[in-house]
């Protein structure tokens, strides 16, 4: 199978991408798969070098990438593709539209408010109160996100966070346990607790060496249970396919829900991979087991 990995893109994430996409290439069984370094910088680079391949491994993050347009322009040209398909992959890149629908399905998330403007309301986020967590509705990997402790520093991290976005999420912070739930064709895989070692898990406590402790869980029964029903429920809510990671806070005995990534990275500090790995499945076994499950759906 000539397999081609997509990757860089054109959004804020590309060194990231590039990262996930080396990997990724790294580690593919040469002996079942001819594999392809698909580095793009445009829509159109894209659709000149995906002819030729078999499927498409997408290793892009942002904007075209998890946003659901190149899954749509994929299945345009009859290109199977790893894993959310078009509605799922544009649903979760929507912050705003994610935490409205945990709301609908009785799932617990912190208060938000939605700014589009850097002069917008400020009085509207008091009944929240100090600190607020300020990111832009459609990024990832925590570029352009803020913890701010007073309106001085909100002011400030709304207009650097439009830079990345014309919408920007205030919510509440909650203090707590975070977790990160991986998710294989609908199974939960081995949770993990994300200990980092900056104030919040940011872009350098999730890419580089030392950033961040990340290990297995063992949740008390009464947690776990909550944990995977809420996981199972965003898999069937968002529609969600082959594999994903559901990020959430524990604060005591409540599960608050973050987001959820429909293509988390791949890169040696990424979690899905470690989760993986502490279920048994090195990661060529992951990334054959994506391919498997992506061509048979």
């Amino acid at each position: 199978m000539r397999v081609g990995v997509i990757m860089g893109g054109m959004s804020s994430e590309r060194e990231i991408s590039l990262m996930s996409g080396k990997e990724i290439c790294k580690a593919l069984d040469r002996g079942k798969y001819d594999v392809f370094e698909l580095n793009i910088n445009s829509e159109k680079e894209l659709i000149d070098k995906i002819k030729t391949v078999d499927f498409a491994f997408i290793a892009l993050h942002g904007s075209f990438g998890e946003d659901g347009r190149i899954q749509a322009l994929l299945e345009s040209m009859k290109i199977p593709y790893s894993g959310c398909r078009v509605l799922a992959s544009a649903l979760c890149m929507d912050k705003n539209l994610s935490k409205k629908l945990f709301r609908a399905e009785n799932l617990t998330t912190a208060n938000w408010i939605v700014a589009e403007k850097v002069d917008f309301d400020y009085n509207s986020v008091k009944a929240f109160g100090y600190p607020l967590v300020v990111k832009p509705n459609s990024g990832g990997s925590s570029v352009g996100t803020f913890i701010v402790k007073n309106e001085k520093e909100l002011r400030s991290a709304v207009s650097e966070a439009l830079i990345y976005d014309n919408e920007v999420i205030i919510e509440e912070y909650i203090e707590g346990t975070e977790i990160t739930c991986s998710m294989l064709d609908g199974k939960l895989l081995p949770v993990l607790v994300i200990k980092p070692k900056d104030e919040f898990f940011n872009y350098s406590s999730k890419y580089y060496n030392g950033g961040a402790e990340e290990v297995v869980i063992e949740l008390p029964k009464h947690l776990y249970e909550q944990v995977s029903k809420a996981a199972e429920i965003c898999w069937k809510v968002f529609k969600l396919k082959t594999y994903a990671r559901i990020d959430m806070i524990i604060k005591k005995d409540e599960i608050y829900l973050l987001e959820i990534n429909t293509l988390p990275g791949m890169t040696a500090n990424s979690l899905l991979p470690k989760s993986a790995a502490a279920y048994g499945l090195s990661f060529p076994e992951l990334l054959d087991k994506i391919i498997k499950l992506s061509v048979s759906k």
